[in-house]
């Protein structure tokens, strides 16, 4: 079978991850105020939805330690679930069954993300091409952006939520025209493959990886969750508000292109610890300034920064393991998740307790500038 160009692997995985992160996991933050507005949804029911789509995502992590991601059928079933599962929150209005919904996109994001990173990470470091790598994280910038634009005109329409999860679930699906001929064709070399006597090879710092990997979860996840949110609390117009979302992944998309060209100089792990200091400036300015302006520049920062800490990470973990990087990459995306599902439900039981976001964005801020400096260390394997 004939293996891909390098650059067609790049964008079928830029719009693989477009679909998995930017609708599957993140199409939920702009479509909440507008929900708010349809159905008086609350921050702390909105946290819970949060939290349920990001257990789905990680017991998907955890299938990923054990299923075998090389699967074409892997690949299509989660696309295809993260596709029905969007559609199908915009044709009811029932909370447990929106419960369900949003934890079978996790699972699936979880899936897709797993299979996209380690074939696209693979294929484009045997091609000798990881320069590419940018353009493929780059897609949940793209997907996110997207997201952004669409509920921002559907609400200049007038339209509600249930327009904007139908409009993004039909998204969801065209892109598998192009990814599924693409990503399933990439042939993954042995070494690349799951074996289970490579786990002790991954060397003593693979316990920091995934607890660093981790608190990016927490420390990202609330203004990920909440940013609109925020927001439309100091400036309620939605021509304005609205803008913060689409802010969001366009730093994330173009931030992610340009690290992914200076990683080739100053390394992985420094890009990973810069973001992390860059990450919890943009957490907790929110706490000692007000306004839109602050919003926007937390936007910015955490979006500028989030992406390209998954794409260090995990060029991290490639470089590590040692030819188990679908374990380690899996075993941290597992880590990640943990940290998002518990950011949420303390930032929505907070909020609804009347203490509002503070003290979680501090908290999380703090975890961040721990990471950074832990990063410092260098372990005896890996980057």
């Amino acid at each position: 079978m004939l293996q891909p160009a390098p650059l067609r692997i790049a964008l079928a995985g830029l719009v693989a991850l477009a679909v998995a992160m930017g609708i599957g996991r993140f199409a939920f933050t702009p479509i909440l105020p507008m929900m708010q507005d349809d159905f008086a949804v609350s921050v702390g029911s909105g946290g819970w939805l949060a939290s349920v789509n990001y257990v789905g995502y990680l017991l998907g992590a955890l299938a990923g330690t054990v299923w075998p991601m090389r699967s074409r059928a892997v690949l299509a079933g989660a696309l295809l679930a993260v596709a029905l599962s969007t559609v199908a929150m915009g044709f009811t209005q029932n909370f447990t069954a929106w419960t369900v919904l949003r934890f079978v996109a996790g699972i699936a994001s979880a899936l897709m993300f797993i299979a996209v990173s380690t074939r696209c990470m693979t294929a484009l470091a045997h091609a000798g091409r990881t320069q590419l790598t940018g353009l493929v994280y780059a897609g949940v910038g793209s997907g996110i952006a997207a997201t952004g634009l669409i509920c921002l005109l559907l609400m200049q329409l007038d339209s509600g939520s249930a327009w904007a999860w139908r409009i993004a679930g039909v998204l969801a699906l065209l892109p598998a025209l192009f990814v599924l001929p693409v990503l399933g064709r990439v042939e993954m070399p042995a070494a690349a493959l799951p074996a289970p006597d490579t786990r002790k090879r991954i060397g003593s710092g693979a316990a920091l990886l995934v607890f660093c990997y981790g608190v990016s979860g927490f420390g990202y996840i609330i203004p990920a969750t909440f940013l609109p949110v925020m927001a439309k609390a100091v400036m309620p117009d939605a021509a304005l508000f609205g803008w913060s979302w689409p802010v969001f992944g366009a730093a994330a998309l173009l931030s992610t292109l340009i690290a992914a060209a200076q990683a080739a100089n100053v390394g992985h792990r420094r890009v990973w610890m810069a973001s992390h200091w860059l990450m919890a400036v943009g957490v907790v300015l929110p706490v000692f300034f007000s306004g839109l302006a602050a919003i926007i520049v937390s936007a910015l920062l955490v979006g500028g920064t989030f992406v390209v800490t998954t794409m260090a990470s995990l060029q991290v973990a490639r470089e590590s393991a040692h030819g188990d990087s679908a374990r380690l990459v899996a075993a941290m995306t597992a880590a990640f998740a943990l940290g998002q599902i518990i950011g949420p439900l303390v930032a929505g039981g907070l909020f609804d307790a009347g203490y509002g976001f503070n003290a979680v964005l501090i908290l999380g801020a703090v975890l961040l500038v721990l990471t950074a400096l832990l990063l410092l260390r260098r372990p005896r394997t890996g980057n």
